[in-house]
């Protein structure tokens, strides 16, 4: 998708402070329309969306992204009213944005605890892997781990919105010149693989990105600061279930000379120094 212009989205406390909470939807929805249609995408996916206990991507591989071909534990698990069930929407949230065009959408509803009934509707972005609409995805490890990185890229410690470019070789990730010159700090990179039998996902991040990373509150690749309130030491703590394996420039190779994405990275910098993967989102901000 060409980038034409961007409408960078502002936390949600922000928008709360300056509008009512009505004017508020119209502008997410303005706003989440125009970066989907040039190329940016927004994030706010917790951690704890990419959990064990809530959604299984596993479970949902083998069959089509709609709602009348789930399995019964993947529509138990979206249609859950406590807190797994909001993390496993926010999850599949996500996941429809990635896999899905603009012009595909995954409807359903849930009932939470006061038999209130939420109607559902998600629409695509991306287009990674449209096809899942209508058949599954268990055997394509290339797609599984394409969806991965988009996810774990767009995942935030805080939940704050934040507008990024994400690139890689994929044509649905592609970069005009503009988009390459608004957002010009490499933030770091993301990989692995969230359907495998052993899911697994890790980051690295580069170096000149960490201090506007963390200014922006997005710490998935550089890890999150921790202060004890006790000693006031700090200490770096991984994002969720992601392992952040160091700097992109140690464990990542050649940098794509136009983008500017890394074009591959280590696969498990612990167990090989050889082995790499060349399925790697790597992410961008302002400055």
């Amino acid at each position: 998708m060409v980038a034409l212009f961007a409408m960078p989205l502002v936390a949600a406390g922000c928008i709360g402070a300056e509008i009512d909470e009505e004017s508020a939807e119209i502008v997410d929805e303005i706003d989440s329309a125009l970066v989907s249609e040039n190329g940016f995408l927004p994030n706010a996916l917790a951690p704890n969306a990419l959990a064990p206990n809530a959604l299984a991507p596993n479970a949902l591989a083998p069959n089509a992204l709609a709602p009348n071909a789930l399995a019964p534990n993947a529509l138990t698990a979206i249609t859950n009213p406590g807190p797994n069930g909001a993390a496993s929407r926010e999850f599949l949230r996500y996941l429809v944005s990635c896999a899905l065009r603009p012009d595909q959408t995954f409807s359903f509803s849930w009932t939470d605890s006061a038999g209130v009934v939420h109607p559902e509707v998600y629409r695509g972005e991306l287009g990674m892997a449209h096809w899942w609409a209508t058949g599954g995805i268990a055997n394509d490890t290339y797609v599984q781990r394409q969806i991965t990185a988009c996810l774990a890229a767009r995942t935030n410690w805080y939940g704050t919105h934040v507008t990024i470019s994400l690139r890689n070789t994929e044509s649905s990730m592609s970069s005009s010149p503009s988009e390459r010159a608004t957002y010009t700090v490499r933030e770091g990179a993301f990989w692995g693989n969230l359907f495998a039998s052993t899911p697994y996902v890790r980051a690295c991040y580069s170096p000149s990105g960490v201090a506007r990373a963390r200014q922006l509150q997005r710490d998935c690749a550089a890890g999150h600061l921790n202060v004890d309130p006790a000693t006031g030491a700090t200490t770096v703590q991984q994002c969720g279930p992601m392992t952040i394996v160091g700097s992109c420039d140690a464990v990542c190779n050649r940098v794509d000379t136009t983008a500017g994405f890394y074009a591959g990275c280590l696969e498990n910098p612990a167990t090989s120094p050889w082995v790499r993967t060349d399925v790697v989102v790597t992410s961008f901000l302002t400055p």
